[in-house]
């Protein structure tokens, strides 16, 4: 019997590109080569598609290619239903995790691991998912959104009175992208505008001093949904950056964290019932603060398609608990199979 071809898909448009590669990378060297073959294709920052390399066996240490190196071998999107039989999307930030490429890919009628329209769309979008988990009691930091583009004194004055320390983020983007921790006013509209420069929409959010910043790593389909961790990212800097997370590889993280077991249980429960409030699929990386002067959590958010290079928290958890790379790759293809099935099924009713 002839393998399964499973598509990676990646690049983007988004200025998580980056990050893709390297997430990518890892998948491509990590897939079960007895099961699958591998098709890639890359996605550019202008939106086209190119066909990438195709894999049999485990590829050497090098980052998959981009597009200069794909000159002459563009592709329309549609095509890939000829590529091959499931997609595994590794897209980060805007138009990979908001629900657009998952759409394209349900209207293409092909199975794809991860989340669907509706979890990507709610998940990625900050102050969509913090309205979500306010409607169901998650306990989370107090915050102000800006959902129209722009500020005035008003809206100062509103974020002011959190208090300082506050963080700005861009409410439609990830990998810290765009985020600043803002002590005073005087550097508050500073921040605003540089959050501004990447989303019309932006979250602004009391800052806890020096918490404990923890993440579980949620896998499944709707009621049947497994969470383990958390681990804890002892970061070096004042916030979880950009260059901490893909670039100078300098955390220390501790898995499990070292928390009180009765902590980690409610930290696990709340991720469950967060993950299926927003109707997660696949698999979703749950992030909390807890308050090392209190013990209380605060859930931050839900990253829907989590970072996968070689030292992201979402795979190194499921190893932690027995699952290897190889066999988290194998399983979230097998959860895209199932829910293409049910979703096929109710389509026919």
């Amino acid at each position: 019997m002839s393998n399964e071809i499973l598509i990676v898909l990646y690049g983007g448009r988004s200025a998580e590109r980056e990050v893709s590669v390297m997430s990518a990378t890892n998948v491509v060297k990590s897939v079960d080569y007895e099961r699958f073959e591998v098709q890639t294709v890359f996605i550019s920052a202008s939106g086209d598609f190119y066909k990438g390399e195709k894999f049999l066996t485990a590829p050497s240490d090098k980052l998959l290619d981009n597009a200069s190196d794909l000159i002459g071998r563009e592709m329309a999107p549609s095509d890939l239903t000829g590529l091959g039989d499931v997609v595994l999307p590794v897209l980060h930030g805007p138009q990979g995790e908001d629900g657009s490429i998952q759409g394209f890919l349900e209207v293409l009628k092909m199975p794809y691991a991860g989340p669907g329209v509706l979890s990507a769309a709610a998940t990625m979008d900050k102050l969509v998912s913090k309205e979500i988990f306010n409607s169901i009691g998650l306990p989370q930091v107090p915050y102000v959104g800006i959902t129209d583009g722009a500020y005035d004194n008003a809206k100062l004055e509103e974020i002011a009175a959190l208090g300082f320390p506050v963080f700005v983020k861009p409410a439609n983007m990830g990998s810290s992208v765009g985020i600043s921790k803002v002590d005073g006013l005087s550097d508050l509209t500073a921040a605003l505008d540089e959050a501004l420069k990447f989303d019309s929409r932006v979250i602004i959010e009391k800052g806890l001093v020096t918490p404990h910043e923890v993440e579980c790593a949620a896998l499944g389909n709707a009621g049947d949904v497994q969470v383990v961790g958390p681990g804890e990212v002892v970061n070096s800097g004042e916030f979880y950056t950009y260059d901490e997370k893909y670039i100078n590889d300098a955390l220390t993280i501790d898995v499990p964290a070292k928390l009180p077991e009765a902590t980690l249980t409610q930290i696990r429960d709340y991720a469950k019932t967060a993950y299926q409030a927003v109707a997660g699929t696949g698999l979703s990386r749950c992030d909390f603060f807890v308050d090392r002067a209190t013990g209380a959590i605060y859930l931050n958010e839900i990253n829907a398609i989590p970072g996968f290079t070689a030292f992201s928290m979402w795979p190194m958890l499921w190893e932690n608990a027995g699952l290897s790379v190889t066999e988290q790759i194998s399983k979230l293809v097998d959860l895209a199979q199932a829910k293409f099935k049910e979703r096929e099924a109710h389509l026919a009713q």
